[in-house]
């Protein structure tokens, strides 16, 4: 498996997927961002919107490392349901007062763009065959 662009350097780790890296610091942020949520959220919104967002690099992560190009691809969709319950996430906090609508609109931004990611590298996948 190899990165699309001038450098097509080869891909030896899941780490070395920008897909992976940038699901990394969407993570770290939504950790961020949450900290100011009220306490009382502490095991509901902050806990959901945590789990779902560092789901999606685990995710990549797991699937990497079954070293199978159709289960890295299952895994690929599981990040990418994760990505959605995020999002859903989001929309609900922005509703109810948690985040103001900037901060939803940067984190839609960022779903968006790492939505593609996901779906781009299922498909360079599916289409090209053989070892990962």
């Amino acid at each position: 498996m190899e990165k699309a662009g001038p450098e097509r350097e080869k891909i030896r780790d899941y780490r070395d997927l920008s897909v992976w890296k940038d699901s990394m610091d969407l993570a770290v942020d939504i950790y961020t961002l949450t900290r100011a949520f009220p306490r009382d959220e502490m095991f509901a919104m902050t806990s959901q919107m945590r789990r779902a967002s560092t789901s999606i690099p685990a995710n990549i992560a797991e699937g990497f490392g079954r070293a199978q190009r159709k289960v890295f691809i299952q895994f690929l969709r599981v990040a990418q349901g994760s990505l959605k319950e995020l999002e859903t996430h989001t929309v609900l906090s922005r509703r109810v007062g948690l985040l103001n609508e900037k901060q939803a609109d940067d984190l839609g931004l960022r779903y968006e763009k790492l939505g593609k990611m996901l779906v781009s590298l299922v498909r360079s996948l599916e289409r090209n065959g053989g070892e990962r």
